[in-house]
């Protein structure tokens, strides 16, 4: 059966010229979808922690959707490029604290283009059949490319992890973050179809099916919620905990004082050693340190390396040490946690595995020093290739360093590894009272459901925290307070089906997003031929 679509509208003037075409373009019609597409932009961004308010993705979505019904891809990019920039700007807002306005927009406007692409994909796909369908899919082929190009991409800002709080999270751990993306943005495409037939008074026939749309998206999370994980083994119990040692200050500066980070954290282990003692807190049986919580290669220099110690036979357990060590070639560094024990030292070493663009290297250090004088302030640290994991008094631990956890592929390795709780060392103090901590919180709340398995995120100044399998935070430090918490976690050997299909679920939307806009395509060549020949006759 051969299928068809609507005719493509004109966009307003289009069939005008000279003076009068430029007064058409911008027409009342262009200015409300305008200003409908960064509005939803905006509504997205509200929708990300530190707010609960994950339900406004549905109208922002909606909104999306009828502005781009019908559109050209053209156009499609423009409308969908407004709409990245307002959620990207803000969102992104973090990333100039300390180093001025410009990273910051030039940042956004970047990342904006690859919701541009995906507004044109969604304009292609909208006059389809089911087009919310195929356009939630066209989202999600935009947040894959968007999460690996260029430099390995920026995951950051991808729908679902905007939907910790949500009744959608459950979808994470059937298919990950991308299924979860996908369930959320048919939801509100599925809304805004909806709302612009009620618009166009059709029949009430003619509402049933993207109102069915829209309950079963809602619907998954419930549902995903009824599948179990498979289990492969007797769970057990350990306790686990969180230095957060705090900073001497702010910025990019924050380790200026590198001995008094150091020094924190170790007092503040120190002190959780006294609360065991004094039977306040039990016993842990590791505690987790966070990034960067010793600057001060530990491996070359003793004094480092004493306090590392003090702390370690103070509590009595190993500690997860998240350190940066001078490499060999004695340019080069790598961003490490070790497995310290009291008397021995490192017994083992995880490095991060995939680092920071722009932070802990500059990539084409030359060019965008044109740009910028914060250019020179960028590392040279190179990536790990580790397995992401360690052990640590008989518990495999995954690493996931700071932003790290990101990453689908860098956590499911993990996982694959024997990673039996997720550990999220993470160093925030750079982008000071900002929303990076709890959108980073976030995504390790998603990472606990997909995996079935407790995250325990420790940073240098907070926000650190505690989460069971089923995203749930148990304990969270504030900002810029030593702290330390302590969790009794219970440990699961379990498989979800998004461990066991890893990248396959996100593939198969990208492999439907790319087949419909090819069918969008080839079904508006055949519309305009026929108009063609519908004139000519």
């Amino acid at each position: 059966m051969a299928v068809t679509a609507e005719p493509v509208a004109p966009e307003p003037g289009a069939q005008a010229t000279g003076s009068r075409a430029g007064r058409r373009w911008w027409s009342p019609f262009v200015a409300a979808r305008v200003l409908g597409a960064a509005g939803g932009g905006v509504l997205l961004y509200l929708s990300f922690p530190p707010r609960t308010l994950w339900w406004l993705a549905l109208p922002a979505f909606a909104l999306l959707a009828v502005v781009l019904h019908g559109r050209r891809a053209r156009t499609g990019f423009g409308y969908g490029f407004l709409f990245g920039l307002g959620f990207l700007l803000p969102l992104l807002a973090w990333t100039g604290s300390f180093v001025g306005s410009l990273p910051w927009l030039v940042l956004s406007a970047f990342e904006a283009l690859f919701v541009g692409l995906a507004g044109s994909g969604i304009a292609v796909v909208s006059r389809l059949p089911a087009a919310p369908v195929w356009a939630a899919a066209v989202w999600v082929a935009g947040e894959a490319v968007r999460g690996r190009v260029p430099f390995g991409g920026l995951p950051w800002g991808r729908v679902g992890f905007g939907q910790p709080d949500g009744p959608l999270l459950p979808v994470a751990a059937i298919g990950g973050e991308p299924l979860l993306s996908f369930a959320a943005v048919l939801a509100g495409l599925a809304l805004g179809e909806l709302v612009r037939r009620i618009a166009r008074r059709r029949s009430p026939r003619l509402l049933l099916a993207p109102a069915l749309v829209a309950v079963l998206a809602v619907a998954a999370g419930p549902l995903a919620a009824l599948v179990p994980a498979t289990p492969n083994g007797a769970d057990r119990t350990v306790t686990i905990a969180a230095v957060q040692g705090n900073v001497p200050r702010l910025g990019l500066d924050f380790n200026a004082q590198r001995r008094a980070v150091l020094d924190n954290h170790v007092r503040v282990t120190e002190q959780l050693a006294a609360d065991v003692a004094a039977g306040r807190v039990p016993r842990p049986d590791l505690v987790i340190w966070p990034e960067n919580s010793s600057d001060i290669d530990p491996l070359r220099n003793p004094d480092a390396a004493a306090q590392i110690d003090r702390a370690a036979r103070a509590v009595g357990v190993p500690l997860l040490v998240g350190t940066v060590l001078r490499n060999p070639d004695g340019r080069t560094t790598s961003n490490s946690a070790l497995v310290w024990e009291a008397g021995v030292g490192v017994v083992e070493r995880n490095d991060k595995r995939r680092v920071q663009p722009f932070g802990e290297y500059m990539p084409w250090r030359e060019f965008f020093r044109l740009f910028s004088p914060y250019v020179d302030r960028a590392g040279y640290f190179v990536p790990g290739d580790g397995a992401g994991a360690v052990d640590m008094a008989g518990v495999r631990v995954g690493i996931a360093i700071c932003w790290e956890v990101a990453f689908d592929d860098l956590v499911a390795d993990s996982v694959a590894a024997g990673a039996q709780v997720l550990a999220v060392p993470s160093n925030n103090a750079t982008f000071g009272l900002s929303e990076m901590t709890y959108q980073q919180l976030a995504m390790s709340r998603v990472r606990a459901v997909e995996h079935d398995r407790p995250v325990i995120v420790a940073t240098t100044s907070g926000v650190s925290a505690t989460i069971t399998p089923d995203g749930t935070v148990t304990a969270s430090t504030q900002q810029f307070t030593p702290d330390v918490l302590v969790d009794r976690t219970r440990l699961r050997d379990t498989t979800t089906l998004a461990t066991r299909w890893r990248s396959a679920p996100e593939w198969a939307l990208v492999a439907v997003g790319v087949l419909a806009i090819g069918t969008g395509i080839v079904v508006r060549r055949r519309a305009a031929r026929r108009a063609g020949r519908d004139e000519d006759g």
